[in-house]
């Protein structure tokens, strides 16, 4: 029995979890049985009582085994409430400090690159979480004069580092596909904190995983070689900021934000699943996004969990309604609504 905290969240996050959920239920049999825990946190809530995240709530989700959210973003309340108080909060306090970004082009699914397949198109990408330019190091003096003075800084440690690295390794050990890991950095303008992740990335590469091959590259050689030549990717790690910027890349290379689905993950601890495309406000209500992405969010939870098979299961469905059902991955542009979409993940269980 799996204990699952769920967060629909705002705009279409109740839509396309719901579509999750209907898949997890579809799944459930004597062996695997979900107990899910329903929480309303999100713009709705921050706006009737001001909180974002209750502490009472907070010690709440750290006692699940998971946590499943749709979608946090709130047309009303103003950028980075709940972005901090929320989003950033979990992490920090629930130690997410791996973000997992499969990025995969499955068979039916358009890419914009030109003449890209599937086989060309299968990384991950394994951003460091709760440290770098978001951890809040910084602010402002002398605000709204000419003489303002905006400081953000970047805080590395070399725990925060070799942690991620380590699961990056680990991860392209277990994956077992090009078994390459490559280090997404600034090396030469960054110089700081990069000479940190260089130099914990050879020391414990050559010494812990020398089956490994180790790679590095500029961020900005990065998203260029990552439409130019995705094929030559397995894992890449990078800090914080970097990851954020290219996960986005990289779900526009595999389809789009209605396929892209990410994990933020402690290891020892429990982990949160979502679909990276965020709350779309103007949809909300129609039932035309897309919740593929929130469906392979639900499969990656059974994989951390230990669900492999199940994971598997959901993701052949999903193959197979991308080959044979939809137009097109874009919300409204489907030829299916939501429900319909979710229904017939069910159907090729």
């Amino acid at each position: 029995m799996y204990k699952i905290a769920v967060i629909p969240g705002d705009g279409t996050g109740p839509e396309v979890v719901r579509e999750g959920l209907k898949v997890l239920e579809a799944l459930g049999n004597a062996n695997l049985k979900f107990a899910f825990t329903h929480y309303d946190l999100g713009g709705e809530r921050y706006l009737k009582t001001g909180e974002a995240l209750p502490d009472s709530v907070l010690d709440e989700l750290r006692r699940f085994d998971a946590i499943y959210l749709g979608a946090i973003g709130h047309p009303d309340v103003k950028p980075g409430i709940l972005e901090k108080g929320l989003l950033l909060r979990l992490r920090f306090e629930l130690d997410l400090y791996i973000n997992l970004r499969p990025v995969k082009l499955y068979p039916g699914v358009e890419t914009p690159l030109k003449d890209k397949r599937p086989e060309d198109i299968d990384f991950v990408v394994v951003r460091e979480n709760t440290e770098g330019q978001y951890a809040g190091a910084g602010g402002i003096i002398r605000k709204g004069t000419p003489h303002e003075i905006a400081i953000q800084e970047s805080v590395c440690t070399r725990m925060g580092v070799e942690r991620c690295l380590r699961y990056a390794f680990e991860y392209a050990r277990e994956r077992n596909r090009g078994r390459k890991v490559t280090l997404c950095g600034k090396t030469n303008v960054l110089t700081y904190v990069f000479d940190l992740w260089e130099r914990v990335f050879h020391e414990i590469g050559e010494r812990d995983y020398p089956d490994i091959t180790r790679d590095y590259a500029h961020v900005d050689a990065t998203v260029m070689w990552m439409v130019k030549n995705p094929e030559w990717f397995d894992v890449i790690v990078t800090e914080n900021m970097f990851g954020d910027i290219i996960t986005d890349l990289g779900a526009m290379i595999q389809g789009g934000m209605g396929i892209a689905a990410g994990g933020n993950i402690n290891p020892e601890g429990v982990s949160m699943f979502e679909p990276i495309g965020g709350s779309a406000p103007k949809y909300t209500g129609q039932n035309v996004v897309n919740p593929l992405a929130a469906i392979s969010a639900a499969a990656m939870m059974l994989e951390t969990l230990g669900e492999k098979e199940s994971a598997e299961r959901i993701e052949k469905s999903i193959v197979t309604v991308c080959q044979k059902h939809l137009k097109s991955m874009a919300a409204g542009q489907m030829g299916y609504s939501t429900s319909e979409v979710g229904d017939l993940v069910v159907k090729y269980l």
